[in-house]
């Protein structure tokens, strides 16, 4: 992710609400992919710096604080683009929800900004009723109104169902979070990182189900046609398979052919949101700078997408062995505790392959 420029010069981030140096407002223009700072015309209304138009805010701006996204002013939704994808908040009765919603919010919006930099689809349900993304934020529910504990408790499980994203918000806990992580003996669990293995599920359905990518996939990832059901159910009761760290891109991965494709899909976006950030700070390896894979470029011909696909691949496994030699420096784990296998690189530069014809579909739409 990208850093930002106040009007004023000061350097922004994603999340900032207000400049530290001057005290404008901020928000971020979905449209433009910018973040702007907004001054008030003489007609008392917001006016982004960036391009001069007329925005308002998103109303779980104004009212809660989490979200910085505007609206345009002649548009008649109260909510954002990102918020009108919520299906489901947590309570907000519960005291400690409100932060947990914030750091929620935080992680899905970071997934769309990626999302849109790479010119995907991102439809409401409002649009497509029946496949359109949405989320849906749920808790476990363990206890009565009252505080008593329930006899039949429902537990929440992360996933994506026909366009919902559901999200435990007990994975925005820290603490929840790594103990889920420990018992379950995975080196690496994030809110981003469900946010990002969900939505590959969601562009499954869309790119690969049903498409002329469905035999391809099924080339490299397996025939998702077996059933999920046992298979999940044999990964739980046996681990994964025992050669797992030779053919996937992780552990989880081995369960099924769709959490295989799904897993890669999540580590395709680590890598162009991670170099892209690099890239912006302009960073730079063994005096190699590490170069932007989120620049807009043509169409994709066979020849770029093989050398682009080669030159991010190489871009990451020199930025990760800085990025862990660094979190070690620290006394913290690995930022990325991977080891790629040839087999789960192929898987890599074949998503690299969809998401870039789908680049040029766009392209094609809006020339």
């Amino acid at each position: 992710m990208k850093t930002f420029v106040c009007q004023c010069g000061n350097k922004l981030h994603f999340a900032n609400s207000q400049c530290v140096v001057c005290g404008l407002l901020l928000g971020f223009l979905p449209d433009d992919v910018q973040l702007s700072a907004f001054t008030r015309n003489r007609f008392d209304n917001l006016q982004a710096s960036s391009n001069g138009r007329i925005y308002r805010q998103c109303k779980n701006y104004t009212d809660y604080n989490v979200c910085n996204w505007m609206i345009p002013f002649d548009e008649t939704h109260d909510y954002c683009q990102a918020c009108q994808l919520n299906e489901v908040i947590p309570n907000l009765d519960i005291e400690h929800n409100k932060r947990l919603w914030y750091r929620l919010e935080q992680a899905k919006r970071r997934l769309l900004y990626t999302l849109y930099k790479l010119k995907l689809p991102v439809v409401n349900r409002r649009d497509e009723p029946l496949t359109g993304l949405g989320f849906e934020f749920l808790e476990d529910q363990v206890k009565d109104e009252f505080g008593n504990e329930l006899t039949v408790k429902n537990y929440v499980n992360t996933g994506h169902h026909a366009g919902i994203i559901t999200i435990n918000v007990n994975e925005a806990q820290h603490s929840s979070r790594l103990q889920i992580r420990e018992s379950l003996n995975e080196n690496y669990r994030t809110l981003i990182g469900h946010f990002r293995h969900e939505s590959g599920h969601y562009y499954w359905d869309r790119f690969i189900k049903n498409s002329s990518q469905l035999e391809p996939f099924r080339a490299l990832f397996g025939d998702e046609r077996i059933d999920y059901s046992q298979a999940m159910q044999d990964y739980y009761a046996n681990g994964p398979k025992q050669n797992w760290q030779n053919v996937w891109v992780t552990a989880y991965a081995s369960m099924h052919p769709w959490e295989d494709w799904a897993e890669t899909w999540a580590h395709y976006l680590h890598m162009v949101d991670t170099l892209e950030t690099a890239s912006d700070f302009d960073f730079s390896v063994s005096g190699n700078k590490v170069a932007n894979p989120l620049v807009a470029s043509g169409q994709h011909d066979q020849v770029y997408t093989a050398t682009s696909f080669t030159h991010l691949f190489n871009d990451w496994c020199r930025l990760t062995a800085v990025l862990n030699g660094l979190n070690r420096s620290m006394g913290l784990d690995d930022a990325y505790p991977f080891v790629i296998p040839i087999s789960a690189l192929d898987k890599l530069r074949f998503v690299h392959q969809v998401v870039l014809q789908n680049d040029d579909v766009y392209q094609q739409r809006h020339s």
